[in-house]
């Protein structure tokens, strides 16, 4: 098994809601990590499964507003739930190149959830692990109540954008 490191300032996460009023956008950088899996002639090789598992803290997400953001923070009660942890359970290989089907638990708001999720996933020559994909989450799956203020309603479901991006670790 080769293990990889996430590279925090080269992985990031967005999302997308949908408000009555206008579209929210956030973004942020800071995942951290780590996976384990099997890598033979530079090609990912699922016969033995992949481990892994990344956290996220939830300070590390903006929108550019500093109310909205606190409104959020305030939302997911981040002091209490100050990290997003996502732990990898099985891969599987889909028909297209570098296109796998993830499941995994999704630890949110202190609710675990098990999540399925297709990405697509590349490794270098130079041992750089690549994964980005997304997934339309319904916060109320995880205990949130959306914003209902002054006639502003905000929409339960966020599209998340991820792009992990791990090297081999040097001690593996």
């Amino acid at each position: 098994m080769t293990r990889f490191r996430v590279i925090p300032e080269r992985s990031q996460v967005w999302i997308e809601a949908r408000s009555s009023l206008h579209p929210i956008h956030g973004e942020g950088t800071g995942i951290q990590g780590e996976a384990e899996l099997e890598v033979n002639d530079g090609q990912i090789d699922l016969s033995v499964p992949p481990r892994g598992r990344i956290e996220f803290p939830v300070e590390r997400l903006s929108s550019g507003s500093a109310l909205q953001d606190m409104e959020m923070r305030r939302r997911v009660e981040a002091r209490k739930y100050p990290t997003i942890i996502g732990e990898l359970v099985k891969a599987t290989v889909l028909s297209q190149p570098n296109r796998y089907r993830l499941q995994g638990d999704l630890t949110f708001h202190g609710i675990t959830r098990r999540l399925e999720a297709d990405v697509m996933a590349t490794l270098d020559g130079q041992g750089i692990l690549s994964v980005e994909g997304e997934y339309v989450l319904d916060v109320r799956g995880f205990g949130i109540t959306p914003p209902r203020i002054l006639g502003l309603q905000v929409y339960p479901e966020v599209k998340v954008r991820l792009r992990v991006v791990a090297e081999r670790r040097k001690d593996a």
